[in-house]
């Protein structure tokens, strides 16, 4: 709104105070409005002036705030048409400020200024997340690590505001282990964590492979129609024996696992954060089923296929999530996976919503056709053709056959494309 600025002084207010016009100076610019456009939004700070405050200057004639003209201009707008727009030159905090100075309800912002408006709602949750993460954090101060360990009330800190030895030293290992970034023995300490992380993942998958696989053969006898026996070498495909290189390289892999859990768990500030901790119970997991394998394979003498603790040891895969500690890239993008869940599932329910209608209507067309080479003869196959379809793997196990289900099927791949 144009500000109207006047070089005269007008004359005082009558003692009634009904005059139609009234002066505004907000921040140093004068504004001219009618006391009836004020009087529209009742419980507001405009529609309740009098004489009687101390805005109101009996000299000039004007009631004087402190506050920001430019946003001022919007309200004033919004008393004179009844709709209030959000000034794109100003922060989103200060125009709120601004709103609850005036007595002015936010949500009165037009639809069309909402979501600008709003933004720094969302900024500001966002940075507040970050900040608890400590991304820029390179090492705790002395505060910082008193109050994370509760030793306010300790004698020695409250007399010397000195950590005693042992505790001292629970600190500085506390700090190798989890601030990677505080000293170059815990940048150390973090490489070789990841060393170990990425060689334990390699050899788990490098150890599947037939060529550092020892084949292991049974010696049978067989009886021929003339009686007669015959010695026959057959491959037993039921026992597994890998070189022992993998073994000795796992064994020093998961011992520094020991090791670092351990301290850890010895110098955490709260035990009950560390244990409830899932990369930590993944950490404790893999460690455990890879020891408790060899157990059963050594102490116990279990000659079988071991094939369900081998699955039970893939969980040493998900190892990769300690890295999330290490990295500050990381670490962010999981932070932000939980912030992005209800989009997230929103995505999934209207995906399975659309492959169970597709493979709906695929399954009837199909059986509409009344073709003999029909493939489709349930809607849960129909479903799996729809899914197939969908995201173009398309593996061709099962295909429409009649000329409907294959003008269908065309739709589907075209809106799975898109």
């Amino acid at each position: 709104m144009a500000s109207v600025r006047l070089d005269q002084f007008l004359e005082p207010l009558s003692s009634s105070g009904n005059d139609s016009r009234i002066i505004l100076n907000v921040g140093g610019t004068r504004f001219e409005t009618q006391r009836t456009t004020l009087k529209k939004l009742p419980a507001t700070r405009l529609s309740k002036l009098t004489a009687q405050l101390s805005h109101y200057d009996p000299i000039l004639n004007e009631y004087f705030f402190d506050r920001h003209p430019g946003v001022f201009s919007q309200i004033l707008n919004y008393y004179r048409t009844g709709r209030l727009h959000y000034p794109t030159n100003v922060c989103g905090p200060l125009f709120e400020d601004e709103l609850n100075y005036w007595g002015i309800q936010r949500e009165e912002v037009e639809p069309c200024r909402w979501m600008t408006y709003t933004t720094h709602r969302s900024i500001q949750e966002t940075l507040q997340v970050l900040d608890s993460l400590d991304l820029d954090t390179v090492r705790s101060t002395h505060e910082d690590t008193i109050k994370k360990y509760d030793w306010e009330n300790d004698p020695c800190v409250i007399s010397t505001d000195q950590l005693p030895v042992r505790k001292r030293l629970i600190s500085i290992i506390w700090q190798l282990f989890e601030e990677p970034r505080s000293s170059i023995m815990a940048k150390m300490i973090a490489v070789i964590s990841i060393f170990f992380i990425i060689l334990s993942i390699a050899l788990f998958v490098l150890r599947t492979l037939p060529a550092f696989e020892i084949a292991k053969y049974d010696v049978i006898t067989v009886y021929t129609n003339n009686n007669l026996t015959e010695r026959i070498i057959v491959h037993n495909s039921q026992q597994h024996e890998i070189i022992s290189g993998f073994d000795n390289l796992e064994w020093i892999c998961n011992s520094w696992f020991v090791f670092e859990i351990t301290l850890r768990f010895l110098v955490a500030p709260s035990k009950r954060a560390f244990c409830t901790s899932i990369v930590n119970w993944i950490d404790f997991l893999g460690t455990f089923f890879f020891f408790s394998t060899y157990m059963i394979d050594d102490f116990f003498r279990f000659d079988g296929y071991n094939a369900a603790l081998d699955f039970l040891s893939t969980i040493r895969v998900a190892r990769m999530f300690k890295l999330c500690n290490l990295h500050l890239g990381l670490k962010v993008i999981v932070t932000s996976m939980p912030y992005s869940s209800s989009v997230l599932s929103l995505l999934i329910f209207f995906f399975f919503l659309a492959i169970t209608i597709a493979g709906s209507i695929m399954y009837y067309v199909e059986r509409l056709s009344h073709s003999p080479d029909n493939q489709i003869m349930s809607i849960v196959e129909g479903i799996w053709l729809t899914i197939s379809t969908i995201s173009t793997l398309v593996f061709g196990d099962i295909v429409p056959k009649p000329l409907p289900g294959m003008i269908f099927g065309a739709i589907i791949t075209i809106v799975g494309v898109l």
